[in-house]
């Protein structure tokens, strides 16, 4: 395929800097590598915690951006799980040493020595961009390009926090509806469970948007629930809502969280934990977690509610998400 030697491509120079556009060399698609043309690439929170500094070993510069959807147009030695002009996915994990402890007792999301595209490794704020073929996913046909996006880290990440809740959920909690929220709200109702919904005091505009996804109920992180929960998922960065979501658990009750970066979670009596409550942490995605989401998503089958950007207004794309504006996802447009 005819490949330019250059590229448009938004890049950080250092925290807390606005990202700027720039005319940047196409990377060369290495052993077991696959090179992309961007066509779409989700704006994540996590990108936000790269931004500010939240996240403090970014390689720099850096291109951002994790939740990547483009096609194969070039092919690195020995590649053999995609094609040329195949459609495909790239998320937040982009390489384990696979000989680690971790690793090697299939807990490769927890890898002592992994990458992470758009952080460590480069990401998809770019007309192009190289990834491991491991750790790619081909993509549901049902899915249009800029409605899969949210599905690489949103859906990824937010179907890991929503599994390690256990089992036995009859009614879920979801404290952030954002893109995870809304995208893990609408798999939870197809299971079967009671969706509590919970945004920002006063936001009636995403309660009213929750609940046209088949949430239970809606409502301010500063109400309890009219029922007990029995799990409740943390998606906002926010630690005091950990302790929110503990008072509204029952017995047993599990509350995860579900972001990389959090503000710190405030002191709390042992009484809210007692009863055999737990609290818990979600570290980035394994392959298998990609694999069952992505099909189950054309199952129920989840909307993802996108807001779309040009390349060039990146940092709007990410002021918006900062301030609250978006309901769902927003998404580059590349």
């Amino acid at each position: 395929m005819n490949v330019p030697n250059t590229m448009r491509a938004m890049l950080l120079s250092g925290p807390r800097q606005p990202l700027k556009l720039a005319e940047v060399p196409v990377p060369a698609a290495g052993a077991g590598q696959v090179l992309i043309k961007v066509n779409t690439c989700g704006v994540c929170r996590t990108d936000l915690h790269v931004l500010d500094g939240d996240l403090t070993e970014p390689k720099l510069p850096l291109i951002l951006g994790h939740q990547i959807v483009g096609t194969v147009v070039a092919l690195g030695d020995g590649v053999d799980r995609f094609e040329l002009g195949q459609r495909i996915g790239v998320p937040w994990l982009g390489y384990t040493d696979g000989t680690c402890r971790y690793c090697l007792r299939g807990q490769e999301n927890l890898c002592d020595h992994p990458e992470f595209t758009g952080y460590t490794l480069d990401g998809g704020y770019a007309e192009y961009a190289v990834a491991d073929q491991r750790y790619c996913f081909p993509l549901p046909e049902s899915f249009s390009d800029i409605a899969a996006a949210p599905l690489l880290c949103a859906g990824l990440i937010g179907y890991r926090t929503y599994r390690l809740a256990g089992e036995h959920v009859e009614r879920l909690g979801i404290y952030g509806f954002g893109a995870a929220g809304h995208i893990i709200a609408q798999l939870a109702a197809y299971e079967g469970k009671k969706v509590f919904a919970f945004t920002r005091p006063g936001d009636t505009v995403t309660q009213a948007f929750a609940r046209q996804l088949g949430v239970y109920w809606a409502g301010g992180s500063d109400e309890l629930p009219p029922e007990e929960l029995d799990a409740a998922l943390v998606l906002a960065p926010i630690g005091a809502l950990m302790v929110t979501a503990l008072k509204a658990v029952a017995k047993g009750g599990v509350v995860v969280s579900g972001g990389i970066h959090m503000t710190d979670i405030p002191s709390f009596p042992y009484h809210l934990l007692w009863e055999e409550r737990t609290i818990r942490s979600v570290a980035n995605l394994t392959r298998q977690d990609g694999e069952e989401f992505l099909a189950l998503a054309p199952l129920v089958p989840v909307r993802t509610q996108v807001t779309p950007y040009p390349l060039e207004a990146a940092n709007l794309a990410l002021d918006d998400l900062r301030s609250g504006k978006l309901d769902g996802a927003a998404v580059l447009t590349i």
